[in-house]
């Protein structure tokens, strides 16, 4: 439900922007408030699974994330709907970590990778159905419509929760870290804030330069307050293991790289080469076809070459896929647009699924409820701000992106991929931390090996 609704809506983001009176690339706000929500509250879905158990959080986080749907279907102007997108990011926070510590909490580590990739593999139904059935809604209907599907997904869900999922609770309970909470909430919020009105002359330099100490000096309080306080939101002591700190920093800055691309293809494709919705959404959807039809390669792969070669070599892949995407113009075949699309999905569920599992290589039974937390946190954070820096680099390469002709729509989104496609490839460097026997309990790649 979550994927699918993303999906559809980073299709239909020129029609909304069309049937709303506002530029496209004003329409980030909508996305990135979703996926900062997810990231201010995530962090506090461990303590409220540890202490109301993950059956009724789960079922709670689907019941607010179906009635934030119905408000967004509902809504008649953007900041309407940036505030009901907040309220789905409330319950969508609390899905991604309670989901993934039902996981590490039920299978042993070896059974890890071929779990998470057996349940991801509905997940991956949305972002491949999603674009065309995006396109297909704003083609022949009315764009409220992308969020009213979610409504009987809802419920069917929770219907499913209360039927099937494991109600783990912890033993023992600990009071919320409150001052934690507001500390971590309020630097991330200011942060994601300026960088999504960077450029945009909402804020004078000086205005952005002193949000942005704001948001590192609340950040800083935090990681203090974090390493003094018995029970911390946050246990920024996992960031020890070396596994766990190399994942959750690999997935911030890699996803920083590649995270705004869902944005920018929908507005290259439409804005720029005058595709309809459905075109669009049909040139988008090998991509999760792909995930979807290699899920389960990727055993086989991290055991012959262990987690190091894998995300290092896959990580320049990633970007050398932006820098053919940059690539696509009035004269690109669709046929050859389609083949980007699924080898990019292959490489980034190869990419997401080595990340999110690596964090879970060593860490005790003890520590998976902290280190879920941080680990979806730092995600949906890295989500957030993709999508900003790439509505950023954007929006510095299309100046007047009000008034831009078809032509300097095409290459300013060209400008930005690449540069987006440059720090994916520098983001390599934080995997080359990682020694060949990392991740072994998960990977059972034999210690000491290199394959060829």
């Amino acid at each position: 439900m979550e994927s699918l609704d993303t999906t559809i809506l980073n299709t239909a983001v020129p029609a909304i922007a069309h049937s709303l009176k506002i530029p496209p690339l004003d329409m980030k706000a909508a996305l990135a408030s979703y996926t900062l929500s997810l990231a201010v509250f995530i962090p506090i879905s461990g303590w409220m699974a540890n202490r109301y158990g993950t059956r009724r959080v789960f079922g709670s986080a689907i019941g607010v994330f179906t009635l934030g749907s119905l408000f967004c279907g509902l809504s008649t102007d953007i900041h309407v709907l940036v505030a009901c997108r907040i309220l789905q990011g409330c319950g969508g926070a609390m899905m991604l970590p309670v989901g993934r510590l039902t996981l590490v909490r039920t299978f042993a580590k070896s059974e890890l990778i071929r779990a998470v990739s057996f349940v991801a593999i509905p997940g991956l139904v949305g972002p491949m159905l999603g674009p065309l059935v995006g396109g297909l809604i704003v083609g022949y209907f009315h764009w409220s419509v992308i969020f009213f599907v979610n409504i009987p997904i809802g419920l069917v869900g929770l219907t499913l929760v209360y039927r099937l999922l494991p109600n783990y609770r912890a033993a023992k309970n600990y009071a919320l870290d409150f001052v934690g909470l507001v500390l971590f909430s309020a630097g991330v919020a200011l942060l994601s804030y300026v960088l999504e009105v960077f450029g945009d002359n909402t804020l004078s330099r000086r205005e952005e330069a002193g949000v942005i100490a704001m948001a590192a000096a609340l950040l800083a309080a935090y990681g203090l307050h974090s390493m003094r306080a018995p029970h911390p939101l946050l246990r920024l002591g996992l960031l020890r293991i070396r596994s766990f700190r190399v994942a959750i920093t690999g997935n911030m800055l890699t996803r920083l790289g590649i995270g705004g691309l869902p944005f920018l293809l929908p507005l290259l494709y439409q804005v720029g080469l005058g595709f309809s919705p459905i075109q669009s959404g049909l040139m988008i959807m090998p991509q999760a076809l792909a995930a979807i039809t290699f899920k389960f390669t990727l055993p086989i792969i991290l055991k012959r070459f262990g987690y190091r070669q894998v995300l290092i070599v896959n990580t320049v892949m990633l970007g050398v896929m932006l820098l053919l995407f940059s690539l696509i113009d009035a004269g690109t075949p669709a046929w050859l647009i389609a083949a980007l699309a699924f080898a990019y999905g292959f490489f980034t569920s190869t990419q997401y699924t080595s990340m999110n599992t690596l964090a879970y290589a060593d860490v005790t039974s003890e520590q998976a409820s902290g280190a879920s937390t941080i680990a979806s946190t730092v995600q949906q954070m890295a989500v957030s701000f993709g999508v900003a820096t790439a509505s950023l680099a954007a929006a510095l390469f299309i100046p007047d992106h009000t008034r831009a002709s078809a032509p300097e729509m095409i290459h300013g989104i060209h400008l930005a991929i690449r540069a987006l496609a440059v720090w994916t490839i520098l983001s390599t460097l934080v995997f080359g931390e990682l020694r060949l026997n990392d991740g072994e309990a998960v990977s059972a790649h034999p210690a000491g090996v290199t394959a060829g």
